[in-house]
């Protein structure tokens, strides 16, 4: 069915269907990119709301497939355990985010440290009671049906919820990590499309027939010089570049520090001994670009290969012209797992708050033991004196 505005339909209605479509769909394209820029510009609480938003839609977009395929043997609770299993992935995940960047926060009030102490414990507890209603729920002869949507329900939770969860651990490294791989996916998709729409003559992949290699490799070579560019713009920014911190002073989220070494200007020679100043950050840009670029477009390919499996054309018809939100976030959950081991790999080291963190946790006598043990150490390399002499 034609889920286009009337306004749009009656204002391109002189229009072939394939000139229609660019329009329908370059006309919300850029409606989405406003409300892109919006919500950066609202802040890092906003960003946050927003990925959850987009988490819960993307799972009801996956959850009512299965469920429109098999309501007709109306299987008990399926629902209601689905977003039941949502909820406690849900308090598992940002539980222990609670407890990690809200430490301080944490331990003053005392139901809250109560919870962040058992806070496995009571997961767990959760899960287990979501997982007796499953066996409780069990019908014969649909026993493989529903083994089957259990199965169903999980995976979701492991594509949507896990992925939608590193993306704002993402956020916390700095609003650079959470801007720029995601812009570089969607320009990506931009450019490949128009690449494809205008030049492309050459498929690509039989799951995606309008796929090309024109869109393809003109899409990664335009993400490319995106990625540096806008790196380049951002990274001169602290509100960007550092992490994000909750005070506890004021109990709000503030954005403010010394940059690090990845986002000061640094003279680098390029072939044919020319000499540049960039931004470290650039250099990564270039592999986060280059990832959305080549890898990041098979997270779409997934998702046509799920939609031809059940013959459907979207997830859902939410968005005229582009489908559902996971029409639009198929590529951008697996972009954020590549973002998260990426800063894990190569760019975050030992962080010294959340080992103080965990010390302040431990009992005195631990406290004293690492103590002693850490000033034997700095005795041994022959720092303690020099620490001492500074002190003084």
């Amino acid at each position: 069915s034609d889920d286009t505005p009337e306004v749009l339909n009656k204002a391109l209605s002189g229009l072939s269907s394939r000139w229609r479509n660019w329009w329908v769909r370059g006309i919300l394209t850029m409606a989405m990119i406003s409300f892109f820029f919006f919500i950066i510009y609202m802040g890092p609480i906003v960003l946050m709301m927003i990925v959850l938003c987009v988490q819960i839609k993307c799972f009801q977009e996956i959850i009512h497939i299965g469920y429109s395929v098999y309501h007709s043997y109306h299987l008990p609770w399926f629902r209601s355990l689905s977003w039941y299993f949502l909820l406690c992935v849900n308090y598992f995940f940002y539980g222990e985010t609670v407890t990690d960047y809200f430490f301080s926060l944490v331990q003053r009030e005392e139901p809250l440290r109560i919870l962040s102490k058992y806070h496995r414990f009571i997961s767990f507890a959760l899960y287990l009671t979501g997982f007796c209603m499953f066996v409780l729920s069990l019908v014969k002869k649909h026993y493989r049906l529903q083994f089957y949507m259990f199965g169903w329900t999980h995976v979701t939770l492991l594509i949507v919820v896990t992925q939608s969860h590193l993306i704002i651990h993402n956020l916390f490294e700095g609003m650079i990590w959470f801007i720029v791989p995601i812009s570089c996916v969607i320009c990506n998709d931009i450019m490949a499309y128009m690449f494809g729409f205008f030049f492309g003559r050459t498929p690509l992949i039989k799951l995606s027939p309008k796929k090309t290699w024109e869109g393809f490799i003109g899409g990664f070579f335009a993400t490319v010089v995106f990625g540096i560019l806008l790196s380049y713009v951002m990274a001169g920014y602290r509100y960007f570049v550092c992490p994000v911190e909750f005070n506890n002073d004021t109990n709000r989220f503030q954005v403010d520090c010394e940059p690090s070494e990845l986002f000061q200007l640094t003279d680098y020679v390029l072939p044919s001994h020319l000499q540049t100043l960039l931004y470290p950050f650039q250099i990564h840009s270039v592999a986060l670009s280059a990832f959305a670029s080549i890898m990041g477009p098979f997270g779409g390919f997934f998702a046509s290969g799920f939609k031809r499996a059940f013959k459907i054309k979207d997830f859902a018809n939410t968005i005229p012209g582009h489908g559902g939100i996971m029409d639009r976030f198929d590529c951008q959950y697996l972009m954020a797992t590549f973002v998260n081991v990426y800063i894990a790999s190569f760019i975050r080291g030992p962080n010294p708050s959340k080992v103080i963190q965990q010390l302040l946790a431990l009992r005195p006598d631990q406290q004293l033991y690492i103590f002693n043990s850490l000033k034997t150490h700095l005795t041994e390399r022959g720092l303690l004196p020099a620490l001492e002499r500074a002190a003084a």
